[in-house]
């Protein structure tokens, strides 16, 4: 797993869930089983394996054993999905993430970036900022960023209140910012694309470091800036979706539009629960159990391990009184749609 330094503050709450050395104060991601760089900075952001080796590398010399046959004749040797733990110990500033249609047009990337949020704990009266409440004009929008008029940008938004147990999808396009007192899973499409509206008082330069190398001019034609109702904000934002009773079976935990990009599922045990192969990262978020194979194996599992999942792993079960949550890429069948589609249906 890999983390490093940002420009925001946080880390305290990895810290509580992980264990390990004590983490800095501008330590607040964890990039969970990565094969996808710092944007700008690898081999930073990499995940290693136990014996020191890079995930990336493993998975490129037997992609079929890692991800699967049918995976792999659809993507390749791609993963497809990069998993992090981001705790805000201060509000991240309001930035936009690109579709995959601008990533190709502008990034040469057949991804973009839409993401999404299990909520693992919140302060009391937590928020998140997510779309303008109003269209907001393109050159109102660019007035508002050399201005860097924070108290205007968030004005323009809805502000949500968020609790523990909570999920969110913030698809490609649409302005956040996650407020502090956050301490989330965000499962999200293999890239470190971020446009920001928003930098003052925060550790960067936003004028050399916020438009990707393309100039704002460009850089703001990936956002949304028409108004996101508030049916569309409700469809997006599942209230304790992680809050759901113990099941044998996975259960997702975000809305059917998410299903282009990646997948998130609540393990809960009732006796013993099932986990379909197929590459995923398995992340312990509380108690104690036992992951296991169809072939004899076992391993104690607790809160705070991480466990990536390769296909030839075969299913897997996992008993105990523990809360898990799986992220997997898209499944082949529903990434034929494209980020567009998805758009048009979310925001029109």
């Amino acid at each position: 797993m890999e983390a490093f330094e940002h420009f925001y503050r946080g880390g305290a709450a990895i810290s509580r869930l992980r264990g390990g050395p004590a983490r800095g104060e501008r330590s607040p991601e964890e990039w969970l089983a990565s094969v996808t760089p710092r944007s700008g900075a690898a081999p930073l952001g990499l995940s290693a394996l136990p014996d020191g080796s890079l995930l990336r590398d493993a998975v490129a010399a037997d992609p079929v054993a890692w991800l699967g046959p049918t995976h792999y004749a659809r993507f390749g040797s791609d993963t497809g999905v990069l998993v992090k733990l981001l705790d805000a110990g201060e509000r991240l500033p309001v930035h936009v993430h690109p579709s995959r249609d601008f990533a190709r047009s502008h990034l040469s990337c057949p991804y973009g970036k839409t993401e999404a949020w299990v909520v693992i704990e919140a302060e009391p009266g937590a928020v998140v900022h997510l779309g303008f409440r109003d269209p907001v004009g393109r050159a109102e929008l660019a007035e508002l960023v050399e201005r860097q008029d924070s108290d205007r940008l968030l004005e323009l938004m809805h502000e949500v209140p968020v609790r523990a147990g909570d999920t969110v999808l913030v698809p490609a396009g649409l302005p956040h910012a996650i407020g502090a007192g956050v301490f989330l899973l965000e499962v999200q499409e293999p890239t470190d694309f971020s446009i920001l509206l928003e930098w003052d008082g925060f550790a960067l330069d936003g004028h050399a470091e916020g438009h990707l190398g393309l100039g704002f001019d460009r850089a703001l034609d990936a956002v949304d800036r028409g108004p996101l109702p508030h049916d569309q904000l409700k469809a997006l934002h599942r209230e304790a979706a992680m809050r759901a009773e113990a099941a044998d079976q996975p259960r997702e935990l975000l809305p059917e539009a998410a299903a282009p990009y990646f997948r998130a599922e609540l393990v809960r045990p009732a006796t013993r629960a099932t986990i379909p192969s197929g590459f995923a990262v398995l992340t312990l978020l509380e108690g104690q159990g036992r992951l296991g194979t169809s072939h004899g194996a076992e391993l104690a599992v607790a809160g705070g391990d991480v466990l990536v999942l390769p296909h030839a792993a075969g299913p897997l079960w996992l008993d105990g009184d523990v809360v898990a949550v799986v992220c997997r890429p898209a499944e082949p069948q529903h990434a034929e749609r494209t980020s567009t589609a998805v758009s048009a249906s979310l925001m029109s």
